[in-house]
């Protein structure tokens, strides 16, 4: 049995893609005009922003569920590049979305 208490460092380290919510993969992707995204993938809102498309339950359309990664990584939006897993935004929305659980609210599209 580990007996070292978990620490922020240490809870930070574990954030890992195949054990979470993957809470960036259903967050609002703003698509720059410099993005080479295929043009299926994509749609336009009703405020007239270029984003990435969802399926019917908020993902990305681009995220391949069975494995659990995105079909288009080489082609992937800037703003998906940016997003470090681990890094100060992912721990954020995922304590968001965490505490939001915890006191019964469901997922909202960010």
């Amino acid at each position: 049995m580990n007996t070292q208490p978990t620490t922020r460092a240490t809870a930070e380290k574990s954030v890992s893609c195949d054990r979470c919510d993957a809470i960036c993969c259903r967050l609002t992707v703003l698509l720059m005009p410099d993005d080479k995204v295929p043009e299926h993938l994509t749609e336009h809102t009703a405020q007239g922003l270029h984003v990435m498309a969802r399926d019917e339950d908020g993902w990305c359309v681009a995220v391949d569920s069975k494995r659990m990664c995105c079909s288009i990584y080489e082609q992937r939006p800037a703003i998906c590049r940016k997003f470090t897993m681990a890094g100060p935004y992912c721990r954020d929305i995922r304590r968001i979305h965490n505490d939001q659980l915890a006191r019964g609210i469901p997922l909202t599209m960010y």
